[in-house]
C-alpha cells in the first residue's frame, strides 16, 4: 500500500484543499503539494506579519490614554516577526553568483601566478582535475533539481576550459599566433559549450529543467572565430566576408536552433556582427580605387542585403513582430543601394555618379509594391528609397541656392549691364561648372515621386506627393538654364516662361492637390526671375510685363481658389513696372510715386469690386501698401508729398463710401490735415494757427452734425477736440510772441467762446474759453504788475494778503453757497 500523500495546504480562505489525484501520486506530484504548501504558509506568515503590526499600534494608543489591560501585555512582550525585505530565491542566487565569481577569481590567480612552483605533471593534473571535477557537478546537482547550484558550477567550468586552453598555450604552443589560437580556440569552445548545454540542458526552462546558460554562451562565443580569423590572416574585405557569414550563422540559428536563450543572443549577435560588416563593406564601396575593387564591396554588400531580407521575410506579418522586420529590410535596401552606386561611380563620370544610388533606390518602389504581403519588408524598402531620394535632394539644395540668390549680390549694380551668360549671372565660380547632374537628379527624384503618387491610394499622402513633384520640377527648371550656359536674355525668358506657366497651370487646375505647389513654385520662380532681371533695364521691363500679364490672365475669372494669392502678386508687380517705368523715364522719386498712386487707386477700385469674395480683402491690403510705398517715395519733395497726401486722403474717402468701411474717413481726414501741413511747410509759414484751423473747423462741424443726431452727446465729446485743438497751440504761442495782434485776436475768440457757452449752456466752450481768456489776460497784465509790486512798500504783500485771508474766513460759508450754486448751474449745461 502506497504511502499517503502530505496534507495539502489550505486556501487563503482558511478552506482546506483537495487531495491529490492519482496523477499527483510520484514524485513531481509531492513537489507541486510542498510548493502550494510553502505558497500558503507564505500568505499565513504576512497575514499574521500584518495583524501583528496592527496590534502593537493599538497597544501603542492604549499605553498614550492609561493603563493596559492584563490579557494584552503578554501578547505585547512578544516581538513581531517582520517580513524579509528580499525574496528567498534572490538571496539564492545572489550567493550563488558571489561564489561562481570568488571561485573564478581564485583559479585564474593560481593559473595565472602561482603557475610556475609546479611542475608539468602537476599543472596538468591540478587544472585538469579541476576541470573534470567542475563539468561532471552540475550533472549531479541537477538530479536533486538545484539547478541554480549546477549554474554556477557550469559557468565556473567553462572559466577553467579557458584557462586551461591558456596554459596549453603557454607551455606547449608558445610559438602560435595568439589571433588565431584565440580564434580557434573559441570555436572549439563554442562547439564543445553547444554539446554540453545539449547534454544538461532540458526541454524549457523551470525547475529541474536543465541548464540554460551554457546555449546562450555557446552562441556567444561562435561569434568569435571567423572575425578573429580575418584580422590574423585576412585584409578588410576578408574581415567583411568573416562579419557577414558570422551574421549569417546567427540567422540560421534564429530561424532554426530551439534551444531555450539561444535566439535572443543570435538575434542581436547577428544584427551587431551583419550590421559592422555591412557597414565596412559600405566604406570599401566608397573608397574603391577601381571597379574591381567596387565590384567585390558590391558582393559583400548584397549578402548583407540578402541577410536583412532573410532576417525580415521570416517576421509575421502583423503585430510587434512585423513592426521589428523594418529595421533589417530597410537595412537591406540600403546595402543594395550603395552597391549599386558604388559599381555606377566608376561608370558614371563626375558628379553624375549621384544618379547611380538615385536609379537604385527607384527600383526598390517596385520591389516594394510587389509585396503586398509583407507590409513590413515593403515599408522598410520604401523607406530606403524615400531617405536616399532626399538624401540626392539635400545634395543639390546648395546649387539651387546659388542660383536663385546669385542675382542678389549684383543689387549695387542694379542695370549696370546684361552678363555674358547665365553661369556669369550667379558668380561663375560655383565648384559644380555647368554641370547637368544637378537639374537631373532634381528631375530623376520628381518622376519617382509622381510614380508613386499614381500607386497611393491616400489622399494626403497623394497631395504631398504632388506638391514634391512640383516642387523638384520647378527647381530643375531654375537651375537648367545655368547648367547649361545658355545666354543671359535666353536664361530669364525661361524663368519667366516656367513662371507663367505654373501661374496658369495652378489657376486652371482647380482643386487638383499639385494647384498650390504649383502657384508656390510660380511666385518664388517670378521672383527669381525679377532679381535676374535687375541686371539690365530692357531685361527687367520685359520681366516685370510678363509677370504682370500672367498674373492678371490668372487672376482675372473671379472666384477661383488661388485668386487672393495672384491678384495680390499682381498689384505687387503692377506697383514694381510703374518704379521701374519711371526710374527708365529718367523721373525722379517723386514724380514717380504719382504713377506707383494710381496703381493703389486702380488696386483700391478692384478691391471693391471683389469685396464679396476672398480676394476682396488681400487686394485691399496691397493697394494700401502701395500707396505707403508711393508716400516713401515722394518724402524727398515737400510739394509732391503733399499732393501725394492729398490724393491718398482722397483715395481713403472714396473708400469710405463703403458701407463696411466707414472708419476709413477718419484715414482720409488724417491724410488731408497732413497734406494741408507739408504744403503749409513747404511755403515757409510758422504760424500755427494756419496748421490748426484746417483740423479744428471740420472737426467742429462734425461735432455740430454730432449732436444734431444726437443731443445726449456732451460738448466736451463734440467741440473739444476740435476747439483744443486751435486755443492751446495758439495760446502757447501767445505767451511768447511780443506784439499784440495775437494776445488781442485770441482773447477775443475766447471771450466769444465764454459767451456761447454761457449763452446754450456748453461746458467745453465756457470753460475752454473762459481759461484760455483768463490766461491771455494776464499775460498783457503781467508786466503791468510787476511795476506796481515794485513801486509798493515791501510790507504792504502780506498785509494785503493778511486781509484777504481775513475776508475770506469771515466770509466762506458764503462762499460755499455760491460756489454749489455755479456747480448746479455747470451741471444743468451740455
Amino acid at each position: 500500500m502506497d504511502n499517503p500523500s502530505p496534507a495539502a495546504a489550505p486556501d487563503p480562505q482558511g478552506n482546506p484543499p483537495a487531495p491529490a489525484g492519482p496523477a499527483e501520486s510520484g514524485r513531481a506530484g509531492l513537489e507541486n503539494e510542498l510548493r502550494r504548501l510553502d505558497l500558503a504558509l507564505a500568505r499565513v506568515e504576512g497575514e499574521r506579519s500584518r495583524l501583528l503590526a496592527l496590534r502593537g499600534q493599538l497597544l501603542e494608543r492604549l499605553h498614550r490614554m492609561g493603563p493596559v489591560p492584563a490579557w494584552g501585555v503578554p501578547a505585547a512582550a512578544a516581538p513581531a516577526r517582520t517580513r524579509g525585505e528580499t525574496q528567498p530565491p534572490t538571496v539564492q542566487n545572489l550567493l550563488l553568483g558571489l561564489g561562481g565569481v570568488l571561485l573564478a577569481i581564485a583559479v585564474t590567480a593560481f593559473t595565472v601566478v602561482s603557475w610556475g612552483h609546479l611542475g608539468i605533471g602537476g599543472r596538468s593534473a591540478v587544472l585538469g582535475a579541476l576541470t573534470l571535477a567542475a563539468l561532471g557537478t552540475p550533472a549531479l546537482l541537477l538530479r536533486r533539481s538545484l539547478t541554480s547550484t549546477a549554474e554556477s558550477v557550469a559557468c565556473l567550468a567553462l572559466v577553467l576550459l579557458a584557462l586551461d586552453a591558456y596554459a596549453l598555450h603557454r607551455v606547449a604552443l608558445p610559438g602560435t599566433d595568439g589571433t588565431g589560437y584565440t580564434a580557434v580556440v573559441s570555436g572549439v569552445l563554442a562547439a564543445g559549450w553547444a554539446a554540453y548545454g545539449r547534454w544538461l540542458g532540458g526541454p524549457a526552462p523551470g525547475p529541474g529543467a536543465g541548464l540554460r546558460l551554457p546555449s546562450p554562451v555557446a552562441v556567444a562565443l561562435a561569434q568569435l572565430p571567423l572575425p578573429l580569423w580575418a584580422v590574423a590572416d585576412a585584409g578588410p574585405f576578408g574581415l567583411g566576408a568573416a562579419l557577414l557569414g558570422t551574421a549569417a550563422f546567427d540567422l540560421v540559428l534564429v530561424l532554426r536552433c530551439h534551444a531555450p536563450g539561444a535566439r535572443p543572443v543570435a538575434a542581436v549577435s547577428g544584427a551587431v556582427t551583419g550590421g559592422v560588416g555591412a557597414l565596412l563593406a559600405g566604406v570599401l564601396s566608397v573608397t574603391a580605387p577601381t571597379a574591381g575593387t567596387a565590384v567585390r564591396a558590391a558582393g559583400l554588400l548584397l549578402v548583407g542585403a540578402a541577410l536583412g531580407l532573410g532576417a525580415a521575410w521570416r517576421r509575421p506579418s502583423s503585430g510587434a513582430g512585423s513592426r521589428a522586420a523594418v529595421c533589417p529590410a530597410a537595412a537591406s535596401g540600403l546595402c543594395a543601394v550603395v552597391a549599386t552606386g558604388g559599381v555606377l561611380r566608376f561608370a558614371l563620370p563626375g558628379q553624375w555618379a549621384v544618379l547611380g544610388p538615385v536609379l537604385a533606390a527607384a527600383l526598390l518602389l517596385p520591389a516594394a509594391r510587389a509585396l503586398p504581403r509583407q507590409r513590413a519588408v515593403a515599408a522598410g524598402l520604401a523607406g530606403t528609397a524615400a531617405a536616399v531620394h532626399a538624401a540626392a535632394v539635400l545634395w543639390t539644395l546648395p546649387v539651387v541656392a546659388a542660383v536663385a540668390l546669385g542675382p542678389l549680390g549684383r543689387l549695387d549694380r542694379v542695370w549696370a549691364g546684361a552678363p555674358e551668360g547665365a553661369l556669369a549671372a550667379v558668380g561663375g565660380g560655383s565648384p559644380w561648372q555647368a554641370t547637368l547632374a544637378v537639374p537631373a537628379v532634381l528631375a530623376a527624384v520628381a518622376a519617382v515621386a509622381l510614380g508613386v503618387r499614381r500607386a497611393v491610394a491616400a489622399e494626403p499622402r497623394r497631395a504631398a506627393l504632388s506638391g514634391a513633384a512640383v516642387a523638384l520640377f520647378g527647381a530643375a527648371g531654375t537651375v537648367l538654364p545655368v547648367a547649361l550656359d545658355l545666354p543671359y536674355p535666353v536664361a530669364v525668358a525661361l524663368l519667366v516662361a516656367q513662371a507663367a506657366v505654373l501661374l496658369i497651370a495652378s489657376a486652371t487646375l482647380g482643386r487638383v492637390p499639385s494647384a498650390p505647389a504649383a502657384l508656390v513654385c510660380a511666385v518664388v520662380t517670378g521672383l527669381v526671375a525679377v532679381g535676374w532681371g535687375l541686371a539690365d533695364e530692357s531685361v527687367t521691363l520685359g520681366v516685370l510685363g510678363s509677370l504682370l500679364v500672367a498674373l492678371t490672365a490668372a487672376a482675372a475669372p473671379p472666384g477661383r481658389p488661388r485668386q487672393p494669392v495672384t491678384a495680390t502678386a499682381a498689384v505687387v508687380c503692377a506697383a514694381g513696372l510703374s518704379v521701374a517705368l519711371g526710374a527708365a523715364a529718367g523721373l525722379p522719386a517723386p514724380r514717380t510715386a504719382f504713377a506707383v498712386l494710381g496703381v493703389a487707386a486702380v488696386a483700391a477700385s478692384v478691391a471693391a469690386r471683389l469685396r464679396a469674395l476672398p480676394a476682396g480683402l488681400p487686394v485691399e491690403c496691397a493697394a494700401y501698401g502701395t500707396a505707403l510705398l508711393a508716400v516713401g517715395l515722394a518724402a524727398g519733395d515737400a510739394p509732391a508729398l503733399a499732393a501725394v497726401l492729398a490724393l491718398a486722403g482722397l483715395l481713403a474717402a472714396g473708400t469710405a463710401l463703403r458701407p463696411d468701411r466707414r472708419a476709413a474717413a477718419h484715414a482720409a481726414a488724417a491724410l488731408l490735415v497732413c497734406a494741408t501741413w507739408v504744403r503749409l511747410a513747404a511755403y515757409g509759414v510758422a504760424t500755427p494757427e494756419a496748421y490748426t484751423l484746417p483740423v479744428t473747423v471740420p472737426a467742429l462741424a462734425l461735432g455740430l452734425l454730432r449732436r444734431r443726431r444726437d443731443p445726449s452727446v456732451s460738448s466736451w465729446a463734440a467741440y473739444g477736440p476740435g476747439l483744443a485743438a486751435t486755443l492751446l497751440p495758439s495760446l502757447a504761442a501767445a505767451w511768447s510772441d511780443p506784439h499784440w495782434l495775437r494776445p488781442l485776436l485770441l482773447g477775443m475768440a475766447a471771450l466769444g467762446l465764454t459767451l456761447a457757452g454761457a449763452r446754450w449752456r456748453l461746458r467745453a466752450p465756457l470753460l475752454l474759453g473762459g481759461t484760455v481768456l483768463g490766461l491771455v489776460a494776464l499775460h498783457e497784465l503781467a508786466p503791468y504788475i510787476v511795476q506796481v509790486v515794485d513801486a509798493l512798500p515791501r510790507w504792504l504783500p502780506p498785509a494785503v494778503a493778511g486781509l484777504l485771508l481775513l475776508a475770506v474766513g469771515a466770509t466762506y460759508e458764503q462762499r460755499l453757497r455760491d460756489a454749489r450754486r455755479v456747480r448746479d448751474t455747470l451741471g444743468r449745461m451740455r
